[in-house]
C-alpha cells in the first residue's frame, strides 16, 4: 500500500508551485495605487477595503470555491472548462462561442506570462536602491540586473527544475512568514486599519473619488494576479493541498496589506511601501529580506513559465496549437516539460517589456488587462456550466462574480493608451496563431480526399492478393476513424508498397487529462487491422511501450506530409507553420530510423 503524503508536505509544495505570483504582489500593489492617489486616511482605508474584498471575491470565491469544484480527473484550467461545457451544449453556435472564449483565455494567459516575470523581478530589484551605498543606482543598472536574472532563469529551463523545485516551497513559506510578521508589527501602530475589511469603506471610496475611484480598480487588481493559478495548477498537486495552503496565504497577504496601510498612515511620503517598511522595522535584516524577495519573484516567474509550457502542451494535444518540439526534463514527473520555442519567445518578450517600461510602476500600466480578461472568461464559463447543470445557487453567485470581473476589466481599459496595448499585442500573437492553425487544419481537411473504408477495402484486397508483399509489419498513423488518409492510398496503390502485416494506428486524444491505452479495434482483412491509441490531452506517453505491450513489432512506420500549394498569403503562412512543426509521429518520439514520410500535394 502506498504511503499517503502528509498534508503539511502538500501545503509546502503548493506554496512553491502555485502561490508565487499572488504571493509577490505586496511588493508593488499599494505602491502603484498610491502613485495615483493621495495617501489620506480615507483613501488608505478605502483601498485596503477594496484589496480585501478583491482577494475574497476573485480568488477565494471565484477560484478556490467555484472553479475548483469543477474539474476532470482533478485537472483544472481553461481547456478543462471547455471540455466540461461542450458536451452540455446543444447549439453549434454556442459551441463555437465557447471555442473562441477558450482560445482567448489561453492567449491572455500567455500574455500575462510575459508581464509577470518582468514586473515581479524588476520590482524586487528596485529594492536595491534602499541599501546604503546603492541609493544612486540608475534605472539602466536596475534593468541590467533584472535582465541578467531573467536570462539565467530562462536559460536553465532546458535542464529542468526538478532538483531546485524542492527548495521553492520552504522559501515561499519563509516569504509568507516574513510578510505576516512585518505586517502584524506595523499593524500595531494603527490597529484601527483592520476595520477597513468593512465594505462601507470601499463604497465610501467610490463615493468620494467618483470615476477616478473606478479606474483605481485597474491597479487594485494587482493584488489578485496569480489567483487563476489555484485552478490552473490543480492537476499537479490536487485540490485539498492548494485550498489548505490558500487559507494560510490569504491571511498572510491580508495582514501584510493592512500593515502596509498602517505604515503609510505614519509615513505618507513613502515611495516603495513594503521595502521601506522593512527597512524602518529591521534595518539589519533588510538585505536578507531583499534576497528573499528576489528569490520569491524568481519562483513566481518559474511557476508562470511552467504553467505556460503546460498550456501549450494541452493545445498541441488537442490540435489547436502547432506541434512545437517538446523535451521531457524529468523521468518521474510527467508535468516537467520544456518547449524551447516558447521559452525563448517568452525571454525576448520579457526583456523587451523591461526595456520598454523601465520601472515596475510603469509596467503596472500594462499589467492587469490580460489577468482581468482571463478572470472574466473563467467567470462566464463557470456561470454557464452551473446553469446547464441546474445548480442555480452557484449560478447566481458565479454571475455576481462575473459582473465584478467585468467591472475590473472595464476599469483596465484606461490602461490601453498608457502601455496596456502591449498586453493586447502580446496576447494577439498566440491568438492569431491558434486561429490560423485551427482554421487552416479545417481547410486542409476539406481539401484532402480521404477514401471511404468500404471502397478502400475493395482496392486493398485486390492489391494484397495479387501483388508481392514485403515481409514484416508496417504502421500507418492517422487521426481518421472511418476513412482512409490519402497518403495510405498513395503508399499502397500508387507506390505499391504493401507489407505482410499492415496496421492502421488511429490516435485519439481524449477529453480526460491523463491516461494512455492501446487496443485493436478491428481486423478488416487479411494482413490489415486497426489499432487505437487513446491519450489524455496532458499525457506524456511512450507509444513504443504501448505497441510492445500489444505484441506489435513494426519494421516501418509511415506518416503523411502535406505539400500545400496555394496563392493565398494566409495559407502560405499556414504552410510554413506546417513545414516547421514536428510531425505527430516525431512529437510522440517514435524511432526516427523507422519513420518514412509520404508527401501528398494539396491545393488550398
Amino acid at each position: 500500500m502506498l504511503k499517503k503524503e502528509p498534508p503539511i508536505r502538500g501545503i509546502i509544495k503548493s506554496l512553491g508551485l502555485v502561490f508565487g505570483d499572488i504571493g509577490t504582489s505586496p511588493i508593488y500593489t499599494l505602491t502603484v495605487v498610491f502613485l495615483l492617489l493621495k495617501p489620506t486616511e480615507s483613501n488608505i482605508m478605502g483601498v485596503l477595503s477594496l484589496v480585501f474584498w478583491t482577494i475574497i471575491i476573485l480568488v477565494s470565491i471565484e477560484y478556490s470555491w467555484l472553479a475548483m469544484s469543477l474539474g476532470k480527473r482533478g485537472e483544472g484550467g481553461t481547456i478543462v472548462l471547455r471540455e466540461i461545457i461542450l458536451p452540455l451544449l446543444k447549439s453549434s453556435r454556442a459551441a463555437s462561442f465557447i471555442g473562441i472564449l477558450s482560445f482567448l483565455g489561453i492567449s491572455l494567459l500567455i500574455g500575462d506570462g510575459v508581464i509577470t516575470p518582468a514586473i515581479s523581478i524588476l520590482s524586487a530589484v528596485e529594492g536595491l536602491t534602499l541599501v546604503p551605498g546603492l541609493e544612486f543606482l540608475k534605472t539602466n543598472a536596475l534593468i541590467a540586473i533584472a535582465s541578467c536574472i531573467a536570462i539565467v532563469l530562462f536559460a536553465v529551463q532546458k535542464h529542468g527544475t526538478e532538483k531546485v523545485a524542492t527548495f521553492f516551497g520552504p522559501l515561499m513559506l519563509m516569504w509568507f512568514v516574513c510578510l505576516s510578521i512585518s505586517g502584524f508589527v506595523s499593524l500595531t501602530d494603527h490597529p484601527a486599519v483592520a476595520f477597513s475589511v468593512n465594505p462601507y469603506y470601499a463604497v465610501n471610496f467610490f463615493r468620494e473619488n467618483g470615476l477616478t475611484g473606478f479606474f483605481i480598480l485597474s491597479e487594485v487588481i494587482l493584488c489578485a494576479t496569480g489567483g487563476e493559478a489555484l485552478y490552473a495548477d490543480m492537476g499537479h498537486l490536487g485540490r485539498k493541498p492548494i485550498l489548505r495552503a490558500w487559507y494560510f496565504v490569504s491571511v498572510a497577504l491580508i495582514i501584510n496589506y493592512l500593515g502596509q496601510g498602517s505604515y503609510l498612515l505614519s509615513h505618507p511620503n513613502t515611495k516603495n511601501i513594503l521595502f521601506e517598511m522593512i527597512m524602518f522595522q529591521t534595518p539589519a535584516l533588510y538585505i536578507p529580506f531583499l534576497i528573499l524577495s528576489i528569490a520569491a519573484t524568481v519562483i513566481a516567474s518559474q511557476a508562470m513559465i511552467s504553467g505556460i509550457f503546460s498550456i501549450v502542451y494541452q493545445g498541441i494535444m488537442t490540435n489547436i496549437i502547432p506541434a512545437f518540439k517538446v523535451h521531457y526534463t524529468s523521468e518521474e514527473l510527467r508535468s516537467q516539460i520544456y518547449i524551447g520555442t516558447v521559452n525563448w519567445f517568452l525571454l525576448v518578450a520579457v526583456l523587451f517589456i523591461m526595456i520598454e517600461f523601465q520601472r515596475s510602476s510603469n509596467l503596472a500600466a500594462a499589467y492587469g488587462l490580460a489577468v482581468t480578461g482571463t478572470m472574466a472568461i473563467t467567470g462566464i464559463m463557470i456561470t454557464w456550466i452551473f446553469y446547464l447543470m441546474k445548480n442555480y445557487l452557484k449560478t447566481a453567485i458565479a454571475a455576481f462574480v462575473t459582473l465584478v470581473d467585468l467591472a475590473f476589466l472595464f476599469s483596465n481599459t484606461y490602461k490601453i493608451p498608457h502601455g496596456g496595448y502591449w498586453s493586447i499585442v502580446i496576447s494577439m500573437l498566440p491568438l492569431c496563431l491558434i486561429f490560423l492553425y485551427t482554421i487552416g487544419q479545417r481547410k486542409l481537411h476539406q481539401c484532402t480526399e480521404p477514401m471511404e473504408r468500404d471502397e478502400f477495402l475493395e482496392k486493398y484486397n485486390h492489391s494484397y492478393n495479387n501483388k508481392s508483399k514485403i515481409k514484416g509489419t508496417a504502421l500507418f498513423f492517422t487521426r481518421y476513424a472511418d476513412r482512409v488518409n490519402p497518403y495510405i492510398l498513395q503508399t499502397m496503390f500508387v507506390n505499391e508498397i504493401i507489407y505482410e502485416d499492415n496496421i492502421i494506428i488511429n490516435v485519439v486524444v481524449r477529453v480526460d487529462p491523463f491516461g494512455a491505452t492501446g487496443f485493436f479495434t478491428a481486423y478488416l482483412a487479411d494482413g490489415l487491422s486497426v489499432f487505437e491509441i487513446q491519450l489524455g490531452y496532458m499525457e506524456v506517453v511512450d507509444v513504443e511501450e504501448i505497441l510492445r505491450e500489444n505484441s506489435i513489432d513494426e519494421k516501418t512506420i509511415f506518416y503523411g506530409i502535406e505539400d500545400i500549394i496555394t496563392e493565398n498569403p494566409l495559407w502560405q503562412i499556414f504552410s510554413i507553420i506546417k513545414k516547421l512543426s514536428p510531425r505527430f509521429v516525431q512529437f510522440i518520439k517514435l524511432p526516427s530510423h523507422k519513420l518514412h514520410g509520404v508527401v501528398t500535394r494539396i491545393e488550398m
